[in-house]
């Protein structure tokens, strides 16, 4: 897939100029946005994601993957792993994982984000728009966020961020083609094994309470199931449980 990239300068979200765009045309499949500072970042319900301007890459793909409602957490999955396999690549040595549903860590850091907003229609997704924040050059970050990390300070080296983009588009549509050509069960197993802290026995505040638990996976609705110390499954969804890291 070749992609249309429309670049702006300064933009709010670039998911909400996606959706903007969305309402008024349709663009094609793959289309990415991009922005140089993104003044109204999103993250995972009410969060906001910090860039700081031409340090990191800020964009959103448009896809219509032709899904029904039920399956739009596998394209999460698909698109996380994209990215997973692309820092591992690019990162050498540290370990890369997918904290669920979709953060992309390095060790106990977190290096990307994603946030998916889609349309529905009955049972058919009309669309998806992903948005992702690949921490790439800055070092210094201001805001409250606990964990961020970026390539550059990981790897000591300063990355060009077209190069990046490039690459990074790469990774996403070949495990986006591998979702469409029916190979759901090679994504599921592969979103599987990389999940961050699978099978370790750590503390989770799950369903309001403090838990020592172990991740299981995830089960079909793509919620986190949780295994505590007496045997017990807890499965949860997002607004239900927090890593303490």
């Amino acid at each position: 897939m070749k992609p249309t990239i429309i670049r702006l300068t300064e933009t709010g979200s670039t998911n909400s100029y996606a959706i903007e765009m969305l309402s008024k045309t349709h663009p094609d499949e793959g289309s990415v946005i991009i922005t140089d500072q993104q003044t109204q970042g999103k993250g995972t319900d009410t969060n906001s994601w910090e860039s700081e301007k031409g340090k990191n890459l800020t964009f959103s793909l448009i896809l219509y993957p032709n899904l029904t409602a039920d399956r739009q957490f596998t394209l999460n999955k698909a698109i996380s792993l994209g990215i997973c396999h692309f820092l591992r690549e690019e990162l050498h040595e540290n370990k890369v994982t997918i904290k669920w549903p979709n953060d992309i860590y390095s060790d106990d850091k977190k290096v990307c984000g994603i946030l998916i907003q889609n349309s529905i229609t009955g049972n058919q997704l009309n669309y998806m728009v992903v948005g992702i924040g690949l921490n790439v050059n800055q070092t210094n970050f201001k805001s409250d966020a606990p964990n961020p990390v970026s390539m550059k300070m990981i790897t000591g080296k300063t990355y060009n961020l077209n190069e990046i983009l490039d690459k990074l588009l790469k990774f996403i549509f070949e495990k986006y083609a591998n979702l469409k050509s029916a190979s759901g069960q090679q994504i599921e197993n592969e979103y599987h094994n990389a999940l961050y802290r699978l099978e370790e026995w750590h503390e989770f505040i799950a369903k309001g309470e403090k838990t020592h638990a172990k991740i299981n996976g995830t089960n079909i609705y793509g919620q986190l199931v949780l295994e505590t110390e007496n045997s017990q499954l807890l499965t949860c969804d997002l607004s239900e449980v927090k890593f303490i890291i």
